[in-house]
């Protein structure tokens, strides 16, 4: 049903992320890239869980339908990862504050030349 297209869009969403974090020359530019990776993460780990006419694993008497049941592990991960990757974007977006209070500017060239 939706065949490959999560994997075409978790290949986008990374190749994305990671020229922009290795391109990029403004921090903050530098931090979606970082979190477009994690979304691209999430998404993966989503399609590998995703089951064509699965159901939810909340019934107990499923009967015959216990092979098409959906692992809530992936979901599981997935929200760990969200809670990871907003405390990692929250530590990434203070440490960008404090270089620009500190140097005045968010270019990583400047902040280079500066070192100081």
């Amino acid at each position: 049903m939706i065949g490959n297209l999560p994997y075409f869009a978790v290949a986008a969403l990374v190749a994305f992320g990671l020229f922009g974090a290795i391109f990029g020359r403004n921090l903050v530019k530098i931090a979606v890239a970082v979190s477009l990776v994690e979304a691209a993460t999430n998404l993966f780990i989503i399609a590998l869980g995703y089951r064509s006419g699965g159901s939810i694993p909340v019934f107990t008497q499923a009967g015959g339908y216990a092979d098409y049941m959906v692992l809530p592990t992936p979901q599981a991960l997935t929200l760990t990862a969200i809670v990871i990757g907003m405390a990692t974007t929250a530590l990434l977006l203070s440490l960008i504050m404090l270089l620009y209070r500190h140097y005045g500017t968010l270019d990583v060239r400047e902040i280079r030349r500066l070192r100081g």
